[in-house]
């Protein structure tokens, strides 16, 4: 949970995630970890990835992506590959359908630019 002044989000629906967050007293960190995902031929880091969200309770990353499902491939590849080099690390990848449910679920019923079809 942020005790500070919240973290400047990438996107509204982040924001959103973090005040269902605290609203149920669930411990979060915002982006608290870079994984490295590949080295060039000096061991330099070329490609990483920064989950969202990180819920020390449920030792779980959590990733949110507002992208259409056929624009989604590259994120999905990262996650793939931070599986294979980080087997350990629980990570969850929340797509439009599943924010959509979330949010609904939770009783946001109208948020300008997540419940329409730009989400």
């Amino acid at each position: 949970m942020s005790d500070t002044v919240p973290p400047p989000f990438s996107h509204p629906v982040e924001a959103e995630f973090a005040r269902i967050l605290e609203f149920y007293g669930i411990p979060w960190e915002y982006e608290p970890r870079t994984f490295a995902l590949g080295y060039d031929q000096t061991g330099n880091v070329t490609e990483a990835f920064s989950p969202d969200f990180y819920l020390p309770d449920q030792d779980l990353y959590v990733e949110l992506t507002t992208m259409q499902p056929h624009q989604i491939r590259h994120k999905n590849r990262k996650l793939r590959r931070l599986r294979e080099l980080h087997p350990a690390i629980n990570v969850k990848l929340f797509k439009r359908g599943d924010i959509r449910a979330l949010l609904l679920k939770f009783g946001v019923e109208s948020y300008p630019g997540l419940m329409d079809n730009q989400l």
